[in-house]
C-alpha cells in the first residue's frame, strides 16, 4: 500500500502549480484550468484520507465535487466564449469591466 504522505505531497504540488497558474497567467482559459487543477488536488486529499481511514465519505464527496466542477467548467467556458465574441479577447488584463 502506498503511504498517505505520497498522496499528500502530490496533492500539495498540484495545488501549488494551480495557484501559480492563477496568480501569474492572464489567459482566461489557463486560469480556469489552474482552478480545476487546484480543485483536483483537493479531491486527491479527500480520496487519500477516505482510503486511509476506511470510510467512503471522502470518495463520495470527491465524486460530487467532480460533478459540480463539470458544471462549473461548462458555465465558465460559456462566459469566456461570450467575452471573446463581444470583445475579441480572452486576456484578463484587457477585461476590467463587465459593462460594454
Amino acid at each position: 500500500m502506498i503511504p498517505i504522505e505520497y498522496f499528500l505531497a502530490l496533492s500539495g504540488i498540484l495545488f501549488v502549480i494551480g495557484a501559480l497558474g492563477v496568480l501569474t497567467k492572464r489567459n482566461a482559459i489557463v486560469v480556469l484550468m489552474s482552478v480545476e487543477l487546484m480543485l483536483n488536488a483537493a479531491n486527491i486529499n479527500f480520496v487519500a484520507f477516505s482510503s486511509y481511514y476506511g470510510n467512503l465519505n471522502g470518495a463520495v464527496f470527491a465524486l460530487i465535487a467532480i460533478a459540480i466542477a463539470a458544471a462549473e467548467v461548462a458555465v465558465g467556458l460559456a462566459i469566456i466564449m461570450n467575452l471573446y465574441k463581444t470583445r475579441d479577447t480572452i486576456s484578463l488584463d484587457e477585461i476590467n469591466l463587465l459593462r460594454w
